[in-house]
């Protein structure tokens, strides 16, 4: 894949204006593809062009959509190793990690084949007293327009599938921004959709910079933007948006609790895979553990024992967990925080050392709560862990954070997940295993500073459609 030239995708065409574009290699650090960029001009025309292209996409039928979104499965099935050879390469995780993400993105794809024909209305009476007798409604959910799709670096196809899967779904035209770090298998993704018939100029693949972003949200075309990224920039996108809808899908510093009737074996290998996997950079990664005193230091032991074991290395080697991060700022921004940690009294129980873009699975305890590591997403392979004396008081450290995407609980008292499940202020509760356990089915979004609206092709497709009411009066001569 080496020096590879990619172009971007304008209103459903690919455009090699320039090679403006550099993409790394993250394990070797050398450029491994070129990539055109977009002009402002050229996104406001894709915006012009899905605005133009509304109608002809919420007409296709049923089994059209269906057939397109099985179609783009099917292509990325037959290219599943190169989807996964280019995910290794453009953001650095392991290459067992990529195949999971590639078979991922099938699923949801197929998830939201499966959701087309459940866009379903209702029939309401409406004779509910004298006055409105003879009145009936019929309600039908309409595809709602144009849909900016931006996605970030962590999960670049399978994040793509969660939203373009449900806007084909709806009938919904759209512009996809990926980040620029990690814009391949995006365009490669492009590629396939050039073969699925969509109506001419209905969607756009724009590989374009961070200083364009602004264009993604402030387009007078957009009726929904969709953004998973950073707090910093989604609340920032968010206030330029002008009567869109807007879903948002930000970080976390997730939690596991773990009680003191837990099977700590199993806890600590479910808390090691959620924790360093793609070393930490997933917002559902986990970095706070709070487990019962009387089970703490033989977890601990455990968790230490098992991170020591941890491959890091080359991500193309079967072998590798921990493969380097997305760039060395970010690996530097760790570095800085766990320096910072260690500085307020914070203790590195093993790990905590850099070298360029690796840094070293890594677990803390006494963590000051007002250091960034502490308070803020990590979004790196750091976890830390401190020892609780009541459950309930647990629960309560647990919603001091700002965040609320997930949660994990490790327990086998039913009353006391009943109890995490209406108490803990987060968008998912997962019960007796890691807040990174993610269905891509299921409802998947947060609260707070995490963000706003649910991801999963059956919640999206309800955000990119709106109810529309015929009211019938029988009553008329």
């Amino acid at each position: 894949m080496e020096h590879r030239e990619y172009p971007f995708y304008l209103a459903g065409e690919p455009c090699l204006p320039n090679r403006d574009l550099e993409v790394f290699n993250k394990y070797t650090g050398k450029v491994a593809a070129r990539v055109a960029v977009p002009d402002a001009g050229d996104i406001e025309h894709a915006f012009m062009r899905a605005h133009e292209g509304r109608g002809a996409m919420a007409g296709l039928y049923t089994y059209q959509r269906r057939d397109m979104l099985l179609g783009l499965a099917e292509g990325v099935t037959g290219r599943s190793a190169e989807f996964a050879q280019a995910l290794v390469m453009e953001t650095g995780k392991p290459i067992t990690v990529a195949r999971v993400e590639v078979e991922r993105c099938v699923q949801t794809l197929c998830d939201s084949a499966e959701q087309v024909s459940q866009v379903q209305g209702c029939v309401q009476p409406l004779d509910v007293s004298s006055k409105s007798e003879g009145f009936e409604g019929i309600i039908k959910r309409f595809a709602v327009g144009v849909c900016s799709l931006i996605t970030p670096s962590n999960f670049p196809l399978n994040l793509l599938a969660h939203k373009v899967g449900p806007a084909i779904a709806a009938g919904c035209p759209f512009v996809l921004k990926p980040d620029p770090r990690t814009p391949i298998t995006s365009l490669m993704f492009a590629a396939l959709l050039c073969e699925q018939g969509l109506p001419a100029g209905s969607w756009s693949v724009l590989s374009a910079v961070r200083e364009g972003l602004n264009l993604f949200s402030e387009d007078e075309h957009i009726a929904l933007l969709s953004f998973t990224g950073s707090g910093v920039v989604g609340w920032k996108l968010k206030k330029c948006v002008n009567r869109a809808k807007v879903l948002l899908e930000l970080g976390g510093n997730a939690a596991c609790i773990v009680d003191e009737r837990t099977n700590i074996d199993y806890a600590a290998g479910r808390i090691v895979l959620g924790a360093y996997l793609q070393s930490g950079q997933s917002c559902i990664s986990v970095q706070r553990v709070l487990v019962h005193r009387s089970l703490y230091d033989d977890l601990v032991a455990r968790l230490i024992d098992r991170i020591g074991s941890l491959p890091m290395g080359d991500p193309m080697d079967e072998a590798t967990v921990i493969g380097p991060m997305i760039d060395k700022s970010e690996t530097d921004r760790v570095s800085a925080w766990v320096h910072g940690a260690v500085q307020a009294g914070a203790k590195v129980l093993i790990g905590g050392r850099q070298d360029g873009v690796f840094y070293e699975p890594t677990l803390m305890t006494d963590v000051p709560g007002d250091v960034p590591l502490g308070c803020e997403e990590v979004f790196g392979p750091v976890a830390m862990v401190q020892p609780f004396d009541d459950f309930d008081a647990a629960l309560d450290v647990v919603n001091t954070s700002r965040f609320g995407l997930q949660a994990g609980v490790f327990t086998r008292d039913l009353s006391r997940a009943h109890r995490a499940f209406e108490k803990l202020e987060v968008g998912g509760v997962v019960i007796n295993d890691v807040p990174s356990s993610r269905i891509d089915a299921m409802p998947y979004g947060g609260i707070k500073d995490s963000g706003i609206g649910r991801e999963g092709p059956a919640y999206v497709i309800q955000e990119m459609t709106e109810p529309r009411l015929m009211l019938i009066n029988h009553n008329a001569p």
